[in-house]
């Protein structure tokens, strides 16, 4: 069976996609009432607690011999794999007659498990890290965190053979070799420090490979691979290790997209792409296409101020300074801000926002850190 195309999937998000869930931060209290209303074809339950004892929820729908985990906001704020995943729920809810065949490729060859929010705690607070700061993909090891013991408690009874972890990355990513953003990026984590290529990694990379392979034909040159170097405590790393083959997905930048609303779309395509392959498939062998995509490099930057003038060592100084934009909550509201990411002479650095500053004193740009 063919998988949808682009066009027919261009045609069913804009009229389906879960409109309820915008913006960078998605807490508990915006995903529990969409929870409620999915229909009977998905199991739901709460699974455990937070340090703060905010519940946490898994889905179920499917009923095939194939298992997989995905899971999202391990780090509270990383939302937009969130968003992708209630988009993907709609999509097993539709009655189009074009979806209704992937669905049931899908849900007849796979039984599939989503935490939607592992992390509630440090969503509210937007961080990375749950209550107690403790950031839950470096704790797959010690387990000191309780939404750490939550996660690997269900891998363990559910005994995945694949995985998908949904993060979010800083928009500095930039597709080497491109002045395109990273608007995804891909990693079939390693399972030693000598990144061995292992079966498990081999099939890891060979879905990854044709989710690359679809994507390319919407956002040419925007999809990255992330680095694999091996983390001991990490939890994609240990998960491939154990034996479920982990894709991580990293969702990032889109020109003028700061809330990921566009790129939550990609980031539901890949999943959708992702799981139909896995369904549709007996062997994952061909693992070298993965190697085609280009590695992320870090030469991204959302404003850069061209000549600006600057005092360096009592001396007047003129430079380049390069912006990152980082967010943060104050008065329960989140707050986007301007921060010194780079500055010198940036010239090999890409940016949608390159401006003349030679009239300008760098006080005059207001930054959080100049």
């Amino acid at each position: 069976m063919k998988f949808i195309s682009i066009s027919e999937l261009e045609k069913w998000y804009p009229l389906n996609f879960e409109k309820n869930l915008k913006g960078r931060q998605i807490v508990l209290s915006d995903i529990e009432p969409l929870i409620k209303n999915l229909s009977s074809k998905f199991d739901k339950k709460i699974i455990g607690y937070s340090e703060n004892n905010l519940p946490i929820y898994k889905l179920a729908i499917g009923s095939g011999p194939t298992k997989i985990l995905t899971w999202s906001q391990m780090h509270g704020n990383e939302s937009t794999g969130t968003k992708a995943l209630f988009d993907l729920f709609l999509f097993f809810e539709s009655d189009d007659n074009k979806c209704k065949k992937i669905i049931n490729q899908i849900l007849s060859n796979c039984t599939l498990e989503f935490i939607v929010l592992l992390n509630p705690d440090g969503a509210i607070n937007f961080t990375r890290e749950n209550a107690h700061n403790i950031d839950l993909n470096r704790d797959a090891v010690a387990q000191k965190a309780v939404e750490s013991k939550i996660l690997r408690s269900n891998l363990d009874n559910f005994n995945p053979q694949f995985c998908f972890n949904l993060h979010d990355q800083r928009s500095i990513f930039n597709v080497e070799g491109t002045s395109n953003p990273a608007t995804l990026s891909f990693l079939a984590p390693s399972e030693d420090i000598e990144r061995t290529i292992t079966k498990g990694r081999k099939e890891t990379m060979s879905v990854i490979g044709k989710i690359n392979d679809f994507l390319q034909q919407i956002i040419p040159n925007q999809i990255g691979r992330y680095t694999d170097e091996f983390y001991p405590t990490a939890t994609g790393d240990n998960f491939q290790k154990l034996g479920h083959n982990t894709i991580l997905i990293e969702a990032g930048h889109f020109k003028n997209d700061y809330d990921r609303e566009i790129t939550r779309k990609f980031n539901f395509y890949a999943l959708l792409k992702g799981l139909f392959f896995i369904a549709a498939s007996t062997k994952f062998t061909d693992y070298n296409s993965y190697f085609k995509i280009p590695n992320n490099d870090k030469r991204f930057l959302d404003i850069i101020y061209k000549n600006v003038h600057s005092i360096r060592n009592n001396k007047p100084y003129i430079e380049d300074i390069g912006i990152q934009y980082k967010f943060k909550v104050e008065n329960n509201k989140l707050i986007k801000y301007k921060w010194v990411q780079e500055r010198g002479n940036l010239s090999t650095f890409h940016t949608y926002e390159l401006i003349n500053g030679e009239n300008l004193d760098i006080k005059d740009l207001k930054l959080s850190n100049s």
